[in-house]
């Protein structure tokens, strides 16, 4: 009698998980295969995120600055691993000066080179606008991964003409016949 008690035991169990089973199934085979979140970013001073790194590490965040120059600066650490090989760092100008050109070395922001490689014109003091995460505040200095980069105001918008040798060649050629430096003529 006992081993019938058992076994009826069994059976429950073992029908019980497989109507549970199939019901998990059921509901898997009914949702779509991937869900992605709208991420939200909090817009916030560069300054903020120098001085207090921890409180914003792992936060998405929205920067409005002014842009400084591309760099090198960070890259290839191997604490935060971001290789040369496919990101470039900039660095924005601090927001404190505005009388000056001082950039906000503090803050390392990452940014994939392919993107960089689309705003190469940006000259110092563009208005820019970029988003990401903050993923680290090693050396007691905040890490960014940009993840969405736009140019928001050009400083000189008009297009820089392109100083190739074909150019410096025809420029050059109005001086001959002139005196140079000492006396003589070409």
């Amino acid at each position: 009698m006992k081993k019938v008690n058992i076994i009826v035991f069994a059976l429950l169990i073992a029908i019980s998980t497989g109507l549970g089973v199939e019901k998990v199934n059921s509901q898997v085979a009914t949702k779509p295969a991937y869900t992605t979140a709208a991420v939200q970013y909090s817009v916030v001073n560069a300054l903020d995120i120098v001085n207090n790194p921890q409180k914003y590490l792992n936060k998405n965040v929205k920067i409005i600055a002014k842009f400084d120059k591309f760099s090198t600066l960070g890259l290839d650490y191997p604490p935060v691993n971001k290789p040369s090989e496919k990101y470039i760092s900039f660095l924005i100008q601090r927001p404190d000066v505005t009388n000056h050109n001082i950039p906000l070395s503090e803050f390392k922001i990452f940014l994939k080179k392919d993107v960089a490689e689309k705003n190469i014109d940006l000259d110092v003091g563009d208005e820019i606008e970029f988003s990401g995460k903050i993923f680290s505040a090693a050396l007691g200095d905040p890490w960014m991964d940009v993840e969405d980069f736009k140019v928001i105001t050009k400083k000189n918008p008009q297009k820089k003409e392109e100083k190739t040798i074909e150019y410096l060649n025809n420029d050059f050629s109005s001086l001959k016949g002139k005196r140079n430096l000492y006396g003589s003529t070409k």
